[in-house]
């Protein structure tokens, strides 16, 4: 058999490799893409939030302006009723008979067509 060294088993085993450490410009460069990509959610909520609050906006818009034209068109029709009533009113009140019964109180009478007669202006 062969002779064992001992103290030179000991030389001919290798010695450890050292730990690697990760380099700290590797990672620093994740924390911030961590960042950018929280940072980056947070301004796409934000602008989300904001186009949402607008579209909320136009429509309350919308809908007060379609309350406005709807009491405008109720004023309309209401109106249009007044001037109708007025326009009757206006025609009762220029009507032949009740002209010829307001002349009649005052003794006036109709004139037959027999006795109507024209004068001619033209001559002097």
């Amino acid at each position: 058999m062969a002779a064992v060294d001992w103290f030179a088993a000991e030389a001919a085993v290798a010695a450890p490799a050292p730990a690697r450490r990760r380099a700290p410009a590797k990672a620093r460069p994740r924390a911030r893409k961590r960042t950018r990509r929280v940072t980056g959610g947070i301004v796409w909520i934000a602008a989300f939030a904001v186009l949402l609050a607008g579209v909320v906006a136009v429509n309350v818009a919308v809908l007060r302006s379609n309350v406005a034209v709807d009491n405008l068109d109720k004023q309309e029709v209401q109106l249009q009723a007044e001037n109708a009533a007025l326009a009757s009113q206006v025609s009762s009140a220029n009507s032949s008979i009740r002209i010829e019964q307001i002349a009649r109180k005052f003794g006036l009478v109709p004139a037959s067509a027999a006795d109507t007669s024209y004068l001619d202006l033209s001559e002097p």
